[in-house]
């Protein structure tokens, strides 16, 4: 593992990291966290509630980037393209902060652990609530906004699996626009088949008659 960070909660991330892969996170504790950081359990509890929001100490930061990129989008920026913007920044914060070898233990945790997946999923419906709130900001109405938030925390979570978890060299950024692509594809090709139904519906109901 890297180094420790000269501040107490990058030490108390990185001990608990250490602590997790060493004896599990069911078996680590508080006190021992603490103590491996030469910290008080005090302290730990000045940053953290409890061990699992180590694991999820940047969510305010990368709910705050996501929100502000999307406000600070153009004025004609669609709902979408702006929801992107966000992403990408979101992305790139994420690419440069975290060390991979991190990355890859902290999602291992996850895999592993079902009240960390629940606590990851409280962090998720909490940042797709945040977006919208954004995009209404930005006028965008019902259901518009929920709609595209909740499309744009998809794309986020299936262009995480593919970073953490796959063997090609592309950074978050690009899984992140290969997903929004992939998205656009699927819901461009859908409005096709509705249309071709619409069309269809009266001549069935002629020929039934």
């Amino acid at each position: 593992m890297a180094r420790w960070e000269p501040n107490a909660r990058g030490r108390l991330e990185q001990a608990a990291m250490e602590l997790f892969q060493e004896r599990g996170y069911v078996r680590t504790t508080v006190e021992e966290i603490a103590a491996r950081a030469g910290l008080t359990e005090r302290t730990f509890f000045r940053y953290f509630t409890d061990k699992r929001e180590v694991l999820f100490s940047g969510s305010s930061d990368l709910q705050k980037r996501m929100t502000d990129a999307t406000t600070d989008a153009p004025e004609a920026t669609a709902p979408l393209d702006a929801v992107a913007a966000a992403l990408e920044a979101a992305a790139a914060a994420l690419q440069q902060h975290r060390d991979e070898s991190y990355v890859r233990a902290r999602h291992a945790l996850l895999t592993a652990h079902a009240e960390l997946r629940e606590r990851e999923l409280i962090k998720l419906a909490s940042l797709t609530s945040a977006v919208a709130q954004a995009l209404r900001k930005r006028g965008v109405a019902e259901p518009t906004a929920s709609l595209t938030a909740e499309a744009g925390i998809a794309v986020f979570k299936v262009a995480f699996e593919r970073w953490v978890t796959g063997t090609e060299p592309r950074d978050f950024s690009q899984h992140v626009r290969t997903v929004l692509d992939e998205l656009r594809a699927v819901t461009a090709g859908s409005a096709r088949p509705m249309e071709a139904a619409r069309r269809e519906s009266p001549r069935r109901r002629r020929t039934s008659k």
